[in-house]
């Protein structure tokens, strides 16, 4: 039921009140503002960070090549090796665990090194696996990805990234099936991809043409080379694990030490992605502890100013009590002037800081940015209300006490 009477007094409280008041409030207002400006901007952070890795596989790894560092079985160190189409087979049969596993060759990007017709650019070559797309995906503008048929058959193909198809065709025009030279040999394109992390391995995909793994070691004459190697691990598994045995298989078979660190080179995807994870859980952890500090801090001042009002009303809660107020009419009183003084200075923050998260999510929302559309879900909203009422009634708690225990009598008394 709505008693006017007890809202008449607790208006009454704080505009009597209210140079005090509006200081009070402020400190739980910018508390809340700052909570929510805090979460909004670690939810920023967040989804930055996640469309930075959008489509790339968070549990692989890659491995290449690298000079020895330690002589073994008569060989010297600082020997160069290289992997090879054998130690594919080898690493599927030896290593269950892996889920996807993409040999890669790389080509360079000579000057004007990929033409059609009269336009020309110097881009990055590959040779992939159609695997390497569950590794590093590509979305297909048009066309498709190189499929096991290319690979089986040598096929003279190729992919183009978005940047590639911009400069050697005019806009809006069908690339498929159309040729385009490439170190001077003729491929036909079947493909055309945007890249969508920003993460690049061996350049940016935007300005790279792939072609299929088995035909760039034949046209280019690589022989049965293979530079890199993208691996994925079943679900489950640790990317660390098949990361150690592909070092372990490679350096048995390529005659290379144990003790060697260095003549396998890597690169842990899972590691940097979880170190970024657990970044974000601290941000996180310390935007709450900062937020919920201010808060906290400002239902001090919200108890401060209860405190100073029981004083300032001492004869008047001593007259209710000879009235005949229980002592629990008194503590619902004191209360109910805490909560909602603590409420209206939350709730205005809350609001004013949505209000900004929404205005800078509205400036930034052009273009790919590390910090992306910041706001808080109606989840934290609804928490942190709950969290300003626990905080108004502990602020409200110690003056209703100190207001139930005077004594109507010594409360007449006093002047």
């Amino acid at each position: 039921m709505f008693d006017i009477d007890r809202w008449q007094e607790i208006w009454f409280t704080i505009t009597h009140n209210k140079s005090r008041s509006v200081l009070t409030a402020f400190g739980v207002f910018w508390g809340m503002f700052m909570l929510v400006v805090m979460v909004g901007a670690g939810v920023a952070l967040q989804r930055g960070m996640s469309s930075q890795i959008e489509g790339f596989a968070t549990n692989s790894c890659f491995v290449w090549a690298d000079q020895t560092t330690e002589p073994y079985k008569g060989l010297k160190k600082g020997r160069n090796w290289n992997m090879e189409n054998e130690d594919i087979g080898l690493l599927i049969k030896k290593i269950p665990e892996i889920q996807y596993l993409a040999p890669v060759l790389f080509g360079g990007n000579s000057p004007n090194n990929v033409t059609r017709n009269d336009k020309a650019g110097s881009y990055g070559v590959k040779g992939n696996f159609p695997s390497y797309n569950q590794i590093d995906e590509s979305k297909m503008i048009y066309g498709r990805y190189v499929n096991d048929i290319d690979i089986s058959e040598k096929r003279k193909v190729c992919v183009i990234g978005e940047r590639v198809y911009q400069v050697l065709f005019p806009k809006d025009e069908n690339p498929l099936g159309k040729n385009i030279q490439v170190n001077g040999i003729y491929f036909q394109v079947v493909g055309v991809a945007r890249h969508t992390s920003d993460i690049n391995i061996g350049g940016n995909a935007e300005e790279s043409v792939v072609l299929p793994f088995s035909t760039m070691q034949q046209a280019f004459n690589q022989g049965n080379k293979v530079h890199f190697m993208a691996v994925t691990a079943k679900p489950g598994i640790k990317v660390k694990v098949i990361e150690d045995r592909i070092r372990e298989v490679l350096k048995e078979r390529h005659n290379i030490s144990p003790e060697d660190k260095k003549a396998v080179g890597g690169f842990n995807i899972e590691d940097q992605f979880n170190m970024f994870l657990y970044l974000g859980i601290g941000i996180a952890a310390l935007i709450w502890i900062v937020g919920l500090g201010t808060l906290f801090a400002g239902a001090i001042g919200v108890s401060n100013i209860m405190l100073v009002t029981v004083k300032e009303r001492t004869k008047e809660i001593g007259i209710r009590r000879a009235l005949g107020a229980t002592p629990r009419d008194i503590i619902r009183q004191i209360l109910s002037e805490s909560i909602v003084l603590t409420l209206i200075a939350g709730v205005t923050g809350l609001m004013f800081g949505v209000g900004l998260l929404s205005a800078v999510g509205v400036a930034l929302s052009h273009g790919d940015q590390f910090f992306k559309d910041p706001q808080i879900s109606f989840t934290v909203a609804l928490a942190a209300l709950f969290i300003l009422l626990v905080i108004g009634t502990l602020a409200g708690f110690i003056p209703a006490n100190r207001a139930m225990n005077i004594k109507p009598i010594e409360a007449i008394r006093e002047e």
